[in-house]
């Protein structure tokens, strides 16, 4: 029987210690796959102690008399405004100290769906088929209306393929490849040193708008961005300084056909 795939709401659960036995293992094994993401779960667990380390003073105060409940609650008996106003504000308040663990997890931390884990597939897309000698896209270059087809119909929208000869590089061909959020769209492209770059493009279920931005992982560069619910991530073994133009030029192509 095939596992569930992993997602970004797992790892996080797994951070947490909120996962069943059965699932724990199944993502401890998964990381051990895949050391990238080992590392970046390993600094959210750091993170979570360290911020747990600093407030556990705080946590560990009385609680103050503006939060006494049978205060609270005689406050809202009466009719005065700025008494009703105060008890309100400690309603407030103690609901944020409930949620305060959950809200400090938060931060700092990709959305399920967002524009990271958009990133981290299209990592995952390069990873598995740049390296690829034999059929390392599904649809060649030669055959690209067919390849938009498919890719278009599969995400429910329609993709332009971005014409990067200007920056040295070829449309090779791309295929449809299954993510934790949906199809996506994976484009790949060369120079004539084999350098292969990879762009994977799907809906977003998170970060809808997001402006480009860039990440290294390993010995990769990641671009990415969103614009009206369709998000872009380019990725390929060259400097920042390299690549951004590049993703660039990629944006300005596909803003100009859509």
């Amino acid at each position: 029987m095939n596992k569930r795939p992993i997602t970004e709401d797992d790892l996080h659960a797994y951070v947490d210690q909120a996962l069943s036995t059965t699932r724990r293992d199944e993502v401890a094994g998964y990381l051990e796959q895949h050391p990238d993401e080992a590392k970046r779960i390993a600094s959210y667990r750091r993170q979570r102690d360290e911020l747990r380390s600093a407030l556990a003073p705080i946590s560990e105060e009385p609680v103050p008399p503006e939060l006494n409940l049978a205060r609270m609650l005689d406050g809202a008996r009466r009719p005065s405004f700025p008494v009703w106003r105060s008890a309100a504000a400690a309603v407030v308040l103690l609901a944020v100290g409930i949620a305060g663990g959950w809200s400090l997890h938060d931060m700092g931390q990709p959305a399920a769906g967002g524009i990271m884990a958009l990133a981290d597939e299209a990592t995952y897309s390069y990873q598995v088929y740049a390296g690829d000698k034999g059929r390392p896209v599904e649809i060649k270059a030669s055959d690209q209306v067919s390849l938009v087809k498919w890719v278009s119909d599969s995400l429910g929208h329609t993709i332009s393929v971005p014409d990067l000869t200007g920056s040295g590089y070829r449309f090779m061909g791309g295929r449809v490849v299954a993510t934790a959020h949906g199809p996506a769209g994976m484009l790949m492209y060369d120079d004539d040193r084999g350098t292969r770059l990879v762009m994977l493009t799907r809906a977003m279920t998170a970060d809808k708008n997001a402006p480009m931005s860039s990440q290294s992982t390993g010995s990769v560069q990641r671009v990415s961005w969103s614009r009206e619910g369709i998000g872009y991530s380019l990725v390929g073994p060259l400097s920042t300084q390299a690549l951004n133009p590049i993703a660039h030029e990629m944006r300005r192509q596909i803003e100009t056909n859509v």
